[in-house]
Order: structure tokens, then sequence, then C-alpha cells
């Protein structure tokens, strides 16, 4: 929950917000892509964040839509979280890590197969984040935004560059 409570924070740093407005932002910037935010959790984490002080219900609408406004401690919060996101370094939780632990327990021929498989899914993304990035323009995501597709996509490419290299090892008995 804490890159979804820096998002939710720092959505609602511009002004009041409904749930459904944070939500449509973070759309908008596709942080599903790039911060793993679960959009069910949206509501639950803003009430939970009103309930610890860090937002203020301003009115509650109907059918039961609540504006969302930040409190100071809640300024304080993102603040602290927002440092500590720019400062820590964490691992990157990948399920092909675990996938690459056990590539000894493939024939070569299928490792090749889901290297070479891998790589084309690898190719799309890269092409798809490159879409995303030009179709983002002309909505009024924040330019900065851009940058996180940006690393994602140079982190898929540092992926693809490293399965292309490794489909050749494994062809030359050097992998697994």
């Amino acid at each position: 929950m804490s890159s979804t409570r820096v998002l939710l924070l720092g959505v609602l740093l511009d002004g009041p917000l409904h749930g459904y407005e944070v939500r449509r932002r973070l759309e908008m910037w596709g942080a599903d892509a790039w911060a793993n935010v679960a959009y069910g959790s949206i509501y639950h984490g803003l009430g939970k964040m009103a309930d610890e002080g860090l937002l203020h219900r301003v009115e509650e609408g109907k059918g039961g839509r609540t504006l969302y406004e930040i409190t100071e401690a809640g300024r304080a919060e993102f603040l602290a979280r927002l440092m500590s996101h720019w400062w820590e370094i964490k691992p990157i939780v990948d399920p092909f890590q675990v996938a690459l632990t056990f590539m000894d327990r493939l024939s070569p021929a299928d490792l090749t197969a889901a290297m070479k498989a891998r790589a084309v899914q690898l190719r799309a993304a890269i092409e798809m984040l490159g879409r995303a990035i030009e179709a983002k323009r002309g909505h009024g995501a924040p330019r900065h935004i851009d940058e996180t597709l940006r690393l994602n996509a140079a982190q898929l490419q540092a992926q693809l560059t490293w399965i292309e290299d490794a489909v050749g090892r494994v062809g030359r008995g050097e992998l697994p």
C-alpha cells in the first residue's frame, strides 16, 4: 500500500477530488502499468487515510460519492514517503527471476523456445509503451508522467537485450 498511498496523497495535492476522479487521473497516467495499483484498493485506501487523519472528507454527495481533501498530516506523510521512495533501492519483484533460477530444469530446446516467446512479448510491450506515451500527449497528462513509461520501456529493453544474448549462449551450450 506504500506506493498506492503516495499516489493517492500526491493526486490530492492539487485539490479535493472524488474517489472516481482520483482513479481516472491514475488511469490517465497509466499507473496500473508501472505502480501495480489495484484500482479496487483506491476507495479503501482513501477511506483508511481519512480515518487516520491524512485526508478530510469534505462532503458526501449523491450516490455515496465522497470528496476527499489532503490534510497537513497527509502532506507530511506524502513528503516523507516520497523522499523514502527516492532514497531507498528495493528489489523489483518479478516472477521471471524464479524462472531463471530453474532454467537448468528445461531442455535447451524448451528453454530457447521460452526465451524466444518472451522476446516477442517484450518487443510488443515496448512498442505498446511507445504508443501509450504518444497517446497521453493529447489527453493532458503531465510530461513527467511519460518518464515512468520510458523507465518501464528501458527496463523491458534491458531484459530483451539479455534474452537475445542468452538465446545465443544456450545455442552454444554456455547456458544453463
